[in-house]
Order: C-alpha cells, then sequence, then structure tokens
C-alpha cells in the first residue's frame, strides 16, 4: 500500500512539473499556480464519471422530496417509522442518501496527496516564494501569519536579528496570533498583504465546501450535520496546509458547484413539466 500511495505521489509531481513547464510559455510568474489549475482540471475530469453518479443520485433525491414531504406530514408524531418509511422509499428507487460526501471523502486522499506532493516541490528554489494572484503557493495560513506576527515582535521588541520563521509558526498557535495581532493591530497591518491573499483563499475554500454540501444536502435531514461538520473540519485541517493545495481545493470545489446547479436547474425545469405530487396522503 505505501509502495501505491508513493508511486502515486511520484506520478501527481510528475504532472505538475509538466504543467509548470507548459506553464512558464505562458507565464513565467503565474506558471506553478497555472499548473496546480491544469492539474486540478485533470483530477476532476478523471472524477467526471463519479461525481457525475452522485449528481444523479441528488436529481433523483429532489424529484423524491415531494413523496418524503407527505410520509413526513403522515409520520410527524412517529419519527422511527417515518425515516423507516422514509429510507424504503430510497431503497426503492435505488438513491443513496449518504452520495453526496462519496466524492468528497474520495477526494481527501488527494488533498494529502498534493500536500506531499507541493511539500516536495518546496525544495525547488522556484516554487519556494511563487506566488498567484498574490496568495503565496509554499506558505499556509498560518505561516503567513507567522510571518507577519515575527515582524511585529521584532518591531515591538526591537529584535536585531530576524527570528526563524519557520520555528516561530511551529509555536505560535491561534492564541498568539490573535493576542499579537489585538496588541499591535497597526503594525500587523502594516503587512496585511503577507497574510491576507491565503486568509482569504481560506475563507473562500471553507465556504464552497459548505456551499457545495448545502446544495447535495438539501431537503434530506439526515445529511444535515454533515452540511456543517465537513466544512469547518476541513478549514481546521487546512490552516497549516500550503496555499497551493488550497487553490486546487478552490478550484475543484468552484467546479463542483457549478456542476450541481446546472443539474438542479435541469431537474426544476423536468419537475416543472412532469411534476411528482401526491393529492393524497399514501395509506
Amino acid at each position: 500500500m505505501g509502495y501505491l500511495w508513493q508511486q502515486a505521489g511520484n506520478f501527481l509531481m510528475w504532472l505538475l512539473v509538466t504543467f509548470y513547464e507548459l506553464a512558464r510559455r505562458v507565464s513565467e510568474g503565474s506558471a506553478w499556480g497555472l499548473a496546480i489549475i491544469a492539474l486540478t482540471l485533470l483530477v476532476r475530469a478523471a472524477m467526471h464519471p463519479l461525481t457525475q453518479k452522485q449528481m444523479n443520485s441528488m436529481q433523483k433525491m429532489q424529484k423524491l422530496q415531494p413523496r418524503v414531504k407527505v410520509l413526513q406530514e403522515k409520520y410527524q408524531d412517529d419519527k422511527e417509522t417515518m425515516n423507516r418509511e422514509v429510507m424504503a422509499l430510497y431503497r426503492e428507487n435505488k438513491v443513496n442518501p449518504a452520495a453526496g460526501c462519496l466524492p468528497l471523502l474520495i477526494q481527501l486522499p488527494i488533498l494529502i496527496l498534493f500536500y506531499n506532493v507541493l511539500r516536495d516541490a518546496s525544495a525547488r528554489e522556484d516554487f519556494l516564494n511563487a506566488t498567484f494572484l498574490t496568495i503565496r503557493l509554499g506558505g499556509s495560513f498560518m505561516s503567513t501569519i507567522a510571518e507577519a506576527v515575527n515582524l511585529v515582535m521584532i518591531n515591538a521588541e526591537g529584535i536585531p536579528v530576524p527570528v526563524d520563521t519557520s520555528q516561530l509558526g511551529a509555536w505560535v498557535g491561534p492564541v498568539s496570533v490573535v493576542y499579537s495581532a489585538f496588541s499591535n493591530s497597526s503594525l500587523l497591518f502594516q503587512n496585511v498583504a503577507m497574510w491576507l491573499p491565503n486568509t482569504l483563499l481560506l475563507v473562500l475554500m471553507g465556504f464552497l465546501t459548505w456551499y457545495q454540501q448545502r446544495l447535495v444536502s438539501s431537503g434530506n435531514p439526515q445529511m444535515a450535520m454533515m452540511t456543517w461538520f465537513m466544512p469547518l473540519f476541513l478549514t481546521w485541517i487546512c490552516l497549516n496546509i500550503p496555499g497551493g493545495v488550497l487553490l486546487y481545493w478552490g478550484v475543484s470545489s468552484l467546479l463542483g458547484v457549478a456542476h450541481q446547479l446546472r443539474v438542479m436547474r435541469r431537474t426544476n425545469l423536468e419537475m416543472k413539466e412532469k411534476p411528482v405530487l401526491l393529492k393524497e396522503k399514501p395509506k
């Protein structure tokens, strides 16, 4: 298993470098960012069959919502029976209510692979300080904040020699960052360009993940908790993940949202033409 994981990482690195060499012909300064986006598009294309299956399941669930509401009204005083009847309805129509999480769970290993690949790419001098739309691809939210805090400490305490940022990032936690930001806000915001782009990318990634889960779990009470849990969990673990990985995740989520909205629009049109309604409650 370890061998396959290593080979997958090597293959991903080869693809990234190949796209980078091609992107350099277009834009030297944005080559690494363009390479990451190109690799993201390739991954999305490879996952399209699975994603399409998940979208079809979501489409079926939308069409079943009128019948689900009827069951909810009929068994509103008996939650156990209501859940059993709803699940039986899903099984009868071959719908998996948890299908919306499947692409997200499958993308997590790819996210980890991206992290490992970009960590190895940081050894390259041309990637170490690479940016894309001012986003530092090799820096995380916490590392960029740590550098800003480092400068705050130097200015506030008069330390003549800069503190090693890599060591600082290891012990500066969220509490220290917040404290430094509030106690030396004027100095911190003098370095806003250092940490704001990666912060905005992290927030955007969290929002897109939440919105994507919200679209998938719309009308499905069993998935309500996942709508909030997964985005919060991913945002938390991404605090120390490089901006290049977040760029991949953000572009992938944006494409996923666009795909879901297109499927939902088509489903709504079909339901208007052939509405699936029950005039009477099932006996």
